[in-house]
């Protein structure tokens, strides 16, 4: 049982880490998005290419009340990964631990 038990402790592990480099890219477009950047800069469309799938979703649940010139996506989608890290990642650790 303490293989399944270690594989599952290193899918939340991989998982953390995603969520970590994800929380920064979507950090990194935010910021860069109040400087006005080139969308032609290798940087740009790969930031935008990888967070797109996720903020999209979020842009088209908020009530149109809510689009007032902010963005606010950036801001549920880091809400939504502090959930998942506090919630399901500590949740696979315990269920690890107790089928050691």
């Amino acid at each position: 049982m303490f293989i399944f038990a270690n594989l599952i402790e290193a899918v939340a592990k991989i998982l953390e880490i995603l969520l970590t480099i994800y929380y920064w890219l979507i950090l990194v477009r935010a910021l860069i998005s109040w400087v006005n950047p080139d969308p032609y800069n290798p940087l740009v469309q790969f930031l935008h290419k990888a967070t797109e799938p996720v903020l999209s979703p979020i842009r088209k649940i908020l009530p149109l009340g809510y689009r007032i010139g902010i963005d606010l996506s950036p801001l549920i989608a880091f809400f939504l990964i502090i959930f998942l890290r506090s919630f399901l990642i500590k949740t696979l650790m315990q269920i690890s631990f107790y089928l050691r």
